[in-house]
């Protein structure tokens, strides 16, 4: 997957005419990956946020030598080479919690807000969903975090949030914010990966369910998905979606009989 990436990023410099240098901002040089496997402070398990912050500033420093901005690339790799010397220099950050919310609120893009904008499953050219169960080949999970998520009436619910594959009575789930499109850390809803559908071209996931009826689904009770434990509350969620969308066989043909009952 990593790969990929890089090679979309590099395929995309050269659609903008950048032919960046391979010796200059050698990303290399960082010695990230080395400096985790060796750095006892750097595996501590209080230090696993600053770990995914130093590969996110990672990639921000090759997508901009991607598009030949060197020198500013070169400088992302210097923050990430002190972070390394001095993983405690990232507990160093500011407290001020209403100018953290600004700022966090500054990288979110614009919200749509649920049942604002009307998609276009009416129009002739439209071509049909896809049930979940069908897909062939089957979807990565890339290709679902951060999709959008429709209503039956094709009215927007929100972004998949997070998916939870492979409890142990085989219910997968998609977390669905349900408060519009790009707003992470709002409200949710549980939803069971097989009432989902989605377009041909993959980019949108349909609830098989109205816009009022998503009004009936029950929040997700907390952030930290104790409720995965909470088997009461799983069936009760669960069964709201049985019985507004009854399993057909093929949804059922995959789950053991006491499963399929639930």
């Amino acid at each position: 997957m990593k790969l990929i990436t890089i090679a979309a990023s590099v395929a995309l410099a050269s659609l903008l005419g950048v032919c960046p240098a391979f010796a200059v901002c050698n990303i290399s040089d960082a010695k990230l990956e080395e400096a985790v496997l060796k750095s006892p402070e750097l595996r501590d398990p209080q230090n696993r946020q600053l770990v995914r912050d130093l590969r996110t500033l990672r990639d921000a420093a090759f997508l901009l030598w991607s598009y030949g901005l060197h020198d500013d690339c070169e400088r992302v790799l210097a923050n990430i080479r002190e972070l390394i010397a001095s993983p405690s220099m990232g507990q160093l950050g500011g407290n001020d919690e209403d100018e953290a919310d600004q700022q966090l609120a500054a990288s979110e893009p614009q919200t749509h807000q649920g049942g604002e904008i009307q998609g276009n499953r009416d129009a002739p050219y439209a071509l049909p969903l896809i049930d979940i169960n069908e897909l062939g080949p089957g979807l990565r999970v890339d290709e679902i975090v951060g999709s959008e998520v429709r209503s039956s009436d094709d009215r927007i619910v929100g972004e998949v949030r997070n998916v939870v594959i492979g409890t142990k009575d085989r219910w997968d789930y998609a977390i669905v914010a349900s408060g519009g499109f790009f707003i992470p850390g709002k409200d949710s809803i549980v939803v069971p990966l097989r009432y989902l559908q989605v377009n041909q071209t993959r980019s949108s996931f349909f609830l098989r369910i109205s816009s009022a009826e998503v009004k009936t689904v029950p929040l997700m009770p907390d952030q930290d998905y104790l409720w995965l434990a909470d088997e009461k509350w799983r069936a009760t969620n669960d069964a709201i979606f049985q019985s507004l969308i009854p399993d057909t066989a093929g949804s059922n043909s995959s789950l053991p009989a006491d499963a399929s009952a639930k």
